[in-house]
Protein backbone atom coordinates (compact mmCIF):
# COMPACT_ATOMS: atom_id res chain seq x y z
CA UNK A 1 0.00 0.00 0.00
CA UNK A 2 1.02 3.66 -0.26
CA UNK A 3 3.23 4.82 2.31
CA UNK A 4 1.68 8.02 2.83
CA UNK A 5 -1.98 8.63 3.23
CA UNK A 6 -3.35 9.26 -0.02
CA UNK A 7 -5.40 12.82 -1.07
CA UNK A 8 -7.87 11.07 -3.20
CA UNK A 9 -8.99 7.29 -3.12
CA UNK A 10 -11.29 6.05 -6.33
CA UNK A 11 -12.63 2.80 -5.51
CA UNK A 12 -13.10 1.30 -9.02
CA UNK A 13 -16.69 -0.85 -9.41
CA UNK A 14 -17.62 0.17 -12.90
CA UNK A 15 -16.01 -2.36 -15.43
CA UNK A 16 -16.63 -3.05 -19.72
CA UNK A 17 -20.41 -2.70 -18.77
CA UNK A 18 -20.67 0.89 -18.98
CA UNK A 19 -17.32 2.00 -20.98
CA UNK A 20 -19.01 5.67 -21.40
CA UNK A 21 -18.65 6.55 -17.61
CA UNK A 22 -14.73 5.04 -17.16
CA UNK A 23 -12.61 7.58 -18.74
CA UNK A 24 -13.71 10.23 -16.44
CA UNK A 25 -12.26 8.30 -13.14
CA UNK A 26 -9.21 8.20 -15.26
CA UNK A 27 -9.18 11.57 -15.92
CA UNK A 28 -9.65 12.83 -12.16
CA UNK A 29 -7.15 10.69 -11.06
CA UNK A 30 -4.47 12.09 -13.73
CA UNK A 31 -5.32 15.74 -12.66
CA UNK A 32 -4.96 15.40 -9.59
CA UNK A 33 -1.90 13.16 -9.78
CA UNK A 34 -0.67 15.67 -11.57
CA UNK A 35 -1.77 18.70 -8.97
CA UNK A 36 0.71 16.83 -7.42
CA UNK A 37 -1.79 14.88 -5.21
CA UNK A 38 -1.36 10.93 -3.77
CA UNK A 39 -3.86 8.90 -5.77
CA UNK A 40 -4.83 5.23 -5.53
CA UNK A 41 -7.23 3.63 -7.48
CA UNK A 42 -9.08 0.26 -6.02
CA UNK A 43 -10.20 -2.06 -8.73
CA UNK A 44 -13.29 -4.46 -7.23
CA UNK A 45 -15.74 -6.30 -8.75
CA UNK A 46 -16.65 -5.79 -12.31
CA UNK A 47 -13.81 -2.59 -12.87
CA UNK A 48 -10.98 -5.85 -12.34
CA UNK A 49 -11.96 -6.84 -15.87
CA UNK A 50 -10.19 -3.61 -16.99
CA UNK A 51 -6.48 -5.02 -15.07
CA UNK A 52 -7.15 -8.21 -17.48
CA UNK A 53 -4.21 -8.12 -19.84
CA UNK A 54 -5.78 -7.11 -23.35
CA UNK A 55 -9.12 -5.68 -22.32
CA UNK A 56 -8.64 -2.45 -21.61
CA UNK A 57 -6.65 -2.26 -25.12
CA UNK A 58 -10.31 -3.16 -26.47
CA UNK A 59 -12.58 -1.43 -24.57
CA UNK A 60 -13.04 2.39 -26.48
CA UNK A 61 -15.87 4.55 -24.94
CA UNK A 62 -16.46 6.15 -27.78
CA UNK A 63 -16.06 5.23 -31.55
CA UNK A 64 -12.50 6.07 -32.72
CA UNK A 65 -12.18 7.67 -29.84
CA UNK A 66 -9.18 6.66 -27.44
CA UNK A 67 -9.22 3.08 -25.51
CA UNK A 68 -9.28 3.22 -22.32
CA UNK A 69 -6.19 1.43 -21.96
CA UNK A 70 -4.73 5.03 -22.71
CA UNK A 71 -6.67 6.50 -19.82
CA UNK A 72 -5.17 4.11 -17.55
CA UNK A 73 -1.38 4.89 -19.32
CA UNK A 74 -1.93 8.74 -18.77
CA UNK A 75 -3.27 8.11 -15.10
CA UNK A 76 -0.37 5.85 -14.13
CA UNK A 77 2.37 8.24 -16.19
CA UNK A 78 0.76 11.13 -14.06
CA UNK A 79 1.59 9.19 -10.44
CA UNK A 80 -1.64 7.41 -9.83
CA UNK A 81 -1.28 4.16 -7.69
CA UNK A 82 -3.57 1.16 -8.94
CA UNK A 83 -4.12 -1.64 -6.78
CA UNK A 84 -6.45 -4.71 -7.67
CA UNK A 85 -8.56 -6.67 -5.25
CA UNK A 86 -7.42 -9.88 -4.84
CA UNK A 87 -11.15 -11.78 -4.33
CA UNK A 88 -12.40 -9.85 -7.74
CA UNK A 89 -9.73 -12.07 -9.75
CA UNK A 90 -11.79 -15.19 -8.21
CA UNK A 91 -14.90 -13.53 -9.07
CA UNK A 92 -13.88 -12.60 -12.61
CA UNK A 93 -12.27 -16.18 -13.38
CA UNK A 94 -9.14 -14.68 -13.49
CA UNK A 95 -5.86 -15.41 -11.63
CA UNK A 96 -2.79 -13.25 -11.15
CA UNK A 97 -0.94 -14.51 -14.82
CA UNK A 98 -3.86 -13.07 -16.54
CA UNK A 99 -2.60 -9.11 -15.21
CA UNK A 100 -1.41 -6.46 -17.45
CA UNK A 101 0.10 -4.93 -14.47
CA UNK A 102 2.35 -8.29 -13.29
CA UNK A 103 3.77 -5.89 -10.78
CA UNK A 104 0.17 -4.64 -9.08
CA UNK A 105 -0.05 -4.70 -5.89
CA UNK A 106 -3.14 -7.03 -4.74
CA UNK A 107 -5.36 -6.03 -1.29
CA UNK A 108 -8.39 -8.04 0.00
CA UNK A 109 -10.69 -5.58 0.67
CA UNK A 110 -10.03 -5.83 4.61
CA UNK A 111 -5.70 -5.37 3.90
CA UNK A 112 -6.87 -2.29 1.74
CA UNK A 113 -9.81 -0.79 3.15
CA UNK A 114 -7.79 0.69 6.12
CA UNK A 115 -5.27 2.78 3.92
CA UNK A 116 -8.41 3.56 1.87
CA UNK A 117 -10.29 4.78 4.19
CA UNK A 118 -8.25 7.30 5.71
CA UNK A 119 -7.48 9.27 2.64
CA UNK A 120 -8.99 12.60 2.25
CA UNK A 121 -11.63 11.56 -0.36
CA UNK A 122 -12.66 8.75 -0.97
CA UNK A 123 -14.72 8.25 -4.86
CA UNK A 124 -16.82 5.22 -5.51
CA UNK A 125 -16.71 5.15 -9.27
Amino acid sequence: MAEETADLVLIMITGPENKRRLPSAFFLAATAAAAEQNVIMYFTGPATELLKTGAAENIYPLEGGKSVADFMKNAIDNGVQMIGCRQSLELNEMSESDLAFQDMPLLTPSQALPSLGSAGKVLTW
